[in-house]
């Protein structure tokens, strides 16, 4: 069963931990972890030395007969009790070490990863810091009224809301027509591009078991926004890093063959729990939407320039698509759960006036890698891999962003040109 943090330095320096861990906001008293920590190592200490002290005594057996002395008679058999007493002794450590990594595990799955020393402090959003800015937000010209991507999505007859109501319940959509058409368009669009800067493409099953969950980082924290099968070990994923990561769950992986990247188109199921009141309406804050996923497995050296050139992937999606953006460094308190290092790209929403969030690109260091345990094969032994992933982009919220930044007083929706061959027009019109 791999470790969650790195017991090592839980066991050695706790208060790094809980350093770490104050800069999310969180104030944790470690004592209590450290010490199961020393008490699973200690026990592992004394099993391995029995373990060690039993093969002694087995090997002496057979150097005993052997030599002559009779494999029924008392010197033998004293050995050979003295050996079964061990081999108890080692049974109950191993059960003790056994509960003590259990209780041990259960309570490290609850903490999040550590911030990298490269994020920037902050308590919350407003902390978070802008890096880059790019095209011209696109705002509205006197006696000019823009409207918001749900109005034009309704006037255009792109979404049906009311029968997906009926259908399923609130926050989920059917895209018809025109609507459905450049969802697909946009699906495949990103998936080409990114194939062409040298991802490998996946389309993964979105049904996914407990464990993947858990190494991805998704639970137990986040149970509750989850939806569920009641009579399988099997939930709907949230985002395709989840099946992504345990592609090579439990995995060894040749170092010559890093870094391994993928980009996997799926639909993704999520409660918003705590979110009713914002984005009603719309593409934003969907039960169910449609998303595509960049992910990498690379060598610890190479991250840091992975999460750069993973994020750059992701913004020439939004750049070929001519919609504006901006990069933001989230600060360490709005970090999610299993990330040490995020850029946040917002997409300009002409029709609202502002900027909102189209992808999130992170670095968990070995983070999920530990969760998971995926590892790649060095010179001298095994490492963990690093981990990275980021949308490329969250295919709901890239209509929404065109719906808006190309409507046209016409009532039609200009396209960009790099969509033209995948819609088989440069705009949307009005239905007569």
């Amino acid at each position: 069963m791999p470790a969650v943090l790195d017991q090592r330095l839980l066991r050695d320096d706790p208060e790094r931990i809980s350093r770490q861990l104050a800069r999310r906001g969180l104030e944790l008293d470690l004592t209590g972890l450290q010490q199961i920590a020393l008490q699973e190592r200690d026990l592992e200490e004394q099993r391995s030395t029995l373990q060690a002290e039993g093969n002694r005594v087995g090997k002496e057996v057979g150097q005993r007969i052997r030599a002559g002395a009779s494999p029924n008679g008392p010197e033998v058999q004293e050995l050979r009790e003295q050996g079964n007493r061990l081999k108890q002794q080692v049974a109950g450590l191993e059960e003790e070490e056994k509960a003590l990594e259990v209780r041990l595990r259960e309570q490290l799955l609850a903490l999040p990863n550590l911030p990298s020393e490269q994020t920037p402090d902050g308590a919350s959003e407003a902390d978070n810091v802008e890096r880059k800015r790019w095209g011209e937000p696109r705002r509205p010209a006197p006696g000019e009224t823009l409207q918001e991507h749900w109005q034009i999505a309704e006037r255009l007859a792109l979404v049906e809301t009311e029968r997906s109501v009926r259908i399923a319940q609130s926050r989920f959509v059917t895209l018809q027509g025109a609507g459905a058409r450049l969802e697909r368009a946009l699906i495949s669009f990103m998936l080409d591009r990114h194939a062409k800067r040298g991802y490998t493409e996946l389309l993964p099953p979105i049904l996914v078991n407990t464990a993947s969950l858990t190494g991805s980082g998704q639970l137990p924290k986040f149970a509750e926004e989850s939806f569920r099968c009641a009579e399988d070990d099997l939930w709907l994923t949230p985002t395709a890093e989840v099946p992504i990561t345990s592609f090579h769950r439990d995995e060894v992986i040749p170092s010559d063959q890093l870094p391994l990247r993928y980009a996997a188109y799926t639909p993704c199921f999520r409660r918003e729990a705590g979110s009713y009141g914002r984005d009603t309406r719309g593409l934003i804050r969907l039960h169910q939407f449609n998303k595509v996923e960049l992910y990498w497995f690379t060598r610890p050296e190479e991250s840091e320039a992975a999460h750069e050139q993973l994020t750059r992937d992701a913004e020439a999606i939004l750049e070929a698509l001519e919609l504006p953006y901006r990069r933001l460094e989230l600060c360490s308190g709005d970090l999610g759960f299993s990330a040490a290092r995020t850029y946040d790209l917002e997409v300009w929403l002409a029709g609202a006036g502002a900027y909102r969030e189209i992808s999130s690109c992170s670095t968990c260091g070995d983070f999920q890698a530990r969760r998971a345990n995926i590892r790649l094969k060095a010179e001298k032994g095994t490492r963990l891999v690093h981990t990275l992933n980021g949308s490329g982009l969250a295919v709901g919220r890239t209509m929404a962003a065109l719906l808006e930044n190309g409507q046209q007083a016409d009532g039609s929706v200009q396209l960009p040109a790099a969509l033209v061959p995948y819609v088989g027009s440069d705009r949307l019109q009005p239905t007569a």
